[in-house]
């Protein structure tokens, strides 16, 4: 009899994190019986927690390195690297590339057919890290110089919340 290894709830990460408190996880749950909907989408929308907060919470949940990319200074070679709409198409930003190797932060690492389409058209292999979806945005915005930028958050946050649904999936495969 194998013991099946699950990976904890994003209530209890973010509870352990320090960020949540047990009252308000209960009080999000409450929430999502009625209106359904994901716990982070829900939790970010009463305000319970910040979307950096579920980003990290889910980079631990789903084992994915966490990097935030407004502390990093952009490579622009990577840049130049990569067309400004790829990187719209797949919520990702290029911070530096090294060879061939292209160092990227996604909004949904766990997307290996982006992954693979990012390598096809770079030519690069591609490192990924989990980030915000609105420090991505913001830095897509500032290093391609776009003025005409329509991805919402609202939008943004239904790609990052992706990344939660394409780790579960995995995990029920793996289970399987």
């Amino acid at each position: 009899m194998s013991a099946e290894i699950r990976p904890k709830k994003l209530g209890q990460i973010l509870i352990e994190q320090g960020v949540l408190t047990a009252k308000n996880l209960e009080k999000a749950l409450e929430v999502q019986k009625t209106e359904s909907g994901l716990l982070g989408e829900i939790l970010i929308r009463l305000k319970l927690v910040h979307e950096e907060d579920i980003v990290i919470a889910l980079a631990t949940q789903f084992n994915f390195p966490y990097l935030a990319v407004q502390n990093f200074t952009i490579n622009q070679e990577a840049i130049k690297s990569v067309p400004a709409e790829l990187a719209v198409q797949h919520t990702f930003v290029p911070i530096d590339k090294v060879h061939n190797i292209l160092t990227v932060v996604m909004a949904d690492p766990s997307n290996q057919e982006s992954i693979r389409q990012i390598e096809e058209k770079t030519g690069c292999r591609v490192q990924a890290f989990v980030g915000t979806v609105s420090e991505i945005e913001e830095a897509i915005k500032r290093n391609y110089k776009l003025t005409d930028y329509t991805k919402t958050k609202s939008e943004g946050l239904k790609v990052k919340m992706a990344f939660k649904s394409t780790a579960e999936q995995k995990i029920k495969k793996s289970g399987d």
